[in-house]
């Protein structure tokens, strides 16, 4: 049961447990933090114009360009979610 629960899907994508809590957990991290952008962006829409999109554009890079056993093909450039983008 423990087995099934903890360890089937990180072995299904080639990954240890531990490597696949990490992955997941900056997923997690990335797409908290572009939501709380968008958030804040749908109060003063001046503020993260572009947040939100890159932060999906970057997370589907990255999940695009990961191997069945968890390594990366290509380098994905990192932007900070908490980048201010002003449009004048």
């Amino acid at each position: 049961m423990l087995d099934r629960l903890f360890l089937d899907h990180p072995r299904s994508v080639g990954e240890h447990y531990g490597e696949h809590a990490l992955v997941a957990g900056r997923f997690g991290i990335a797409m908290v933090a572009g939501g709380v952008a968008c958030l804040i962006h749908a109060i003063v829409p001046a503020l993260f114009t572009r947040t939100g999109s890159n932060t999906v554009r970057r997370l589907h890079a990255t999940m695009s360009a990961r191997t069945p056993g968890g390594a990366v093909q290509q380098h994905i450039p990192r932007e900070s979610p908490w980048q201010l983008t002003y449009e004048i």
